[in-house]
Formats: C-alpha cells, structure tokens, sequence
C-alpha cells in the first residue's frame, strides 16, 4: 500500500512542477507494481481545488479521468477527522494541516509505510 499526498499528485499533473520528471517515473512504476493506491478524500478535496487554482480545469479533468480510478480513496469519518483536529492543535505547528493530519491517521491505521509526495 502506498498513501498518495496532493504533492505528488500535482507534480504529476504539472508540467512545470521542479519534481514532475521524477513523480511521473514514481507514478508510472506505482501503477506498473501493482501497489494499492490509497488516498483520502480530503486529499481529493484539496489536490482538484489546487490543481483548479494554479493549472485548470483540463488538470482536473486529467485528474479525475486518468488517475482516480486507480485510487482506493478512504472517507474520513467523524472520529478520523476529530482525532486530525486534535493534533492540529496539540502540534501547534503552522504548517501542519488538517489535511495531513488526517492522512497521518489513515496511514497510522492501516499501517501504510510508503507515501509519495514531495
């Protein structure tokens, strides 16, 4: 299993991204390794607003046609999202968010070991 995080996903997506060579050659061995690919929907929420923002709808059209159908995507509950804003708060970290708090709580749960981002 490898949990995929809105990094990775946009420097795929991105053309210009300073990590798109390596995250394409990542994404491409991924799907080839026939690995589970795990992501939460937070990460869906936060990647197609981003992808919209800085690249366009085509990005996210990319996105939702070619790579979600791969992903095993994991809905956060109401404990999975109490226990992200719990750490939020406890960390007092600024550039901690909620989003990767969540992804922490998916992965310490599963016990996901691997994770593509940048």
């Amino acid at each position: 299993m490898v949990f995929i995080d809105t990094s990775g996903f946009l420097a795929v997506l991105d053309e210009d991204d300073e990590f798109q060579p390596t995250a394409k050659k990542i994404w491409h061995d991924l799907i080839a390794s026939d690995e589970n690919l795990i992501t939460s929907n937070y990460v869906l929420v936060e990647t197609i607003a981003l992808a919209q923002h800085r690249l366009g709808l085509e990005s996210v059209r990319a996105f939702q046609e070619d790579i979600y159908p791969l992903l095993q995507v994991i809905w956060i509950d109401n404990i999975t999202h109490e226990k992200a804003i719990s750490s939020v708060l406890n960390f007092s970290r600024r550039k901690l968010s909620l989003v990767d708090c969540t992804s922490f709580e998916i992965m310490q749960r599963m016990g996901i070991k691997k994770v593509f981002l940048f």
